[in-house]
């Protein structure tokens, strides 16, 4: 019988300490009331929790009477900043390889390896011999051609020659006049000539060898200017224009920061990465890169304009996140989306006015619809200095 008296009272004990918590609960905590109203709880005990147990009545009605003070700072507007970055690979800006248009031994190379050559020079000169005497031959055959007419059109003036066969001089006078052309074509086939100007690289070949027409004998690259290759995702297709400003870092150079311009888009999207090429040029006049060279590539693209605040205004919940706007003296709670964070202030998406004012002290304590108290708007000069909007750039 005493052990079960003595239970009795335990539980005594612990209805009464539940009772006190729930009451302190529905009583100081923000909110509680009307989530415990919402579970429905109450209904099922046979008890409602009323107005005079939620913070709104009594002695919390006299809380809420009271206003919050609160430091307030104005929204205002910032552009989102879309940057791009990307690793590029360089090329020169015009690159050929070199090959002879006939077969044949090389007989001297005219330019070293990593020589500086202009377009037109001479770098490789093939045996000619042949080609010079089949030269020789045209321009005799082309003597006699002219020989030939001379006399047929004198013979023709007297009568003694018809004129089929002065006409006929003249065709073997332009057929051999083509020969010469034809022989002096094939001479100059024995010079390889440089096809662009820029720097020759190593030779494939030596002084000797024979050569046909595919083989491949040096490469002559242009690098006065590089171009960059790199992807962008296609998200900002609609946002690329040739010549806009971008900036290269090599990444064998990490502190030289270079900047260079869009100069080709490409025409499709790639389908396994849903990127694009795009080429950027880049000046090299001292000729300090190389093709194949690595880049860092930054894109910075024109981005919309968003709402900007404290970063000590936005608040976080289950929800997400919130900010706390000040509006006919109370506080309202406005759901915001962060679009970009920097270290002044945070640009967000919201029902958000440009000057409107959102609280960035004395959120801990606010609830919606709280009276606010905004110390820098009431003239305290050391809160107002505090919480003077900060310049930003």
């Amino acid at each position: 019988m005493t052990a079960f008296i003595s239970a009795l009272r335990q539980l005594a004990l612990i209805a009464l300490l539940l009772a006190v918590a729930v009451w302190g609960w529905l009583n100081y905590i923000p909110g509680a009331a009307e989530w415990m109203q919402r579970t429905g709880l109450p209904a099922m005990l046979g008890f409602e929790v009323t107005a005079a147990q939620a913070p709104g009545d009594g002695e919390g009605r006299q809380r809420e009477a009271r206003e919050t003070p609160v430091v307030l700072a104005p929204v205002e507007t910032g552009v989102l900043n879309d940057r791009v970055t990307a690793i590029g690979d360089a090329l020169a800006r015009r690159a050929v390889t070199v090959r002879a248009q006939a077969t044949g031994r090389i007989e001297r190379i005219a330019f070293d390896a990593g020589a500086r050559v202009s377009k037109g020079a001479m770098i490789f000169k093939l045996e000619d011999e042949a080609e010079r005497i089949a030269l020789d031959q045209a321009h005799i055959a082309i003597d006699k051609a002219q020989d030939d007419l001379e006399r047929l059109t004198r013979l023709e003036s007297s009568g003694t020659v018809s004129e089929l066969r002065t006409a006929e001089a003249r065709r073997e006078l332009r057929s051999a006049r083509l020969q010469v052309r034809q022989a002096e074509f094939e001479l100059s086939q024995r010079v390889v000539r440089a096809p662009i100007g820029g720097r020759i690289g190593f030779y494939e070949v030596e002084v000797g060898d024979r050569i046909t027409a595919q083989d491949a004998l040096t490469r002559i690259t242009d690098r006065s200017g590089l171009l960059v290759d790199f992807r962008v995702p296609e998200r900002i297709v609609g946002k690329l224009r040739t010549g806009m400003t971008v900036r290269l870092r090599p990444l064998a150079q990490p502190d030289r920061a270079l900047t260079g311009h869009i100069s080709t888009i490409d025409t499709e999207v790639d389908r396994a990465s849903r990127t694009l090429r795009l080429r950027a040029a880049l000046d090299n006049d001292d000729d300090t890169l190389r093709p194949g060279m690595a880049f860092e590539v930054t894109l910075s693209l024109p981005g919309e304009r968003l709402a900007a605040v404290d970063p000590l205004a936005v608040q976080w919940s289950d929800a997400g996140a919130f900010v706390w706007a000040a509006r006919d003296g109370k506080a309202v709670r406005v759901p915001v989306a962060i679009r970009q964070r920097d270290s002044d202030r945070v640009l967000v998406e919201g029902e958000l006015r440009e000057g409107e004012q959102v609280v960035i002290e004395g959120v801990q304590m606010l609830r919606p619809g709280a009276p606010l108290d905004a110390a820098n708007e009431e003239g305290d000069g050391a809160a107002a200095a505090a919480s003077a909007p900060r310049q930003r750039g």
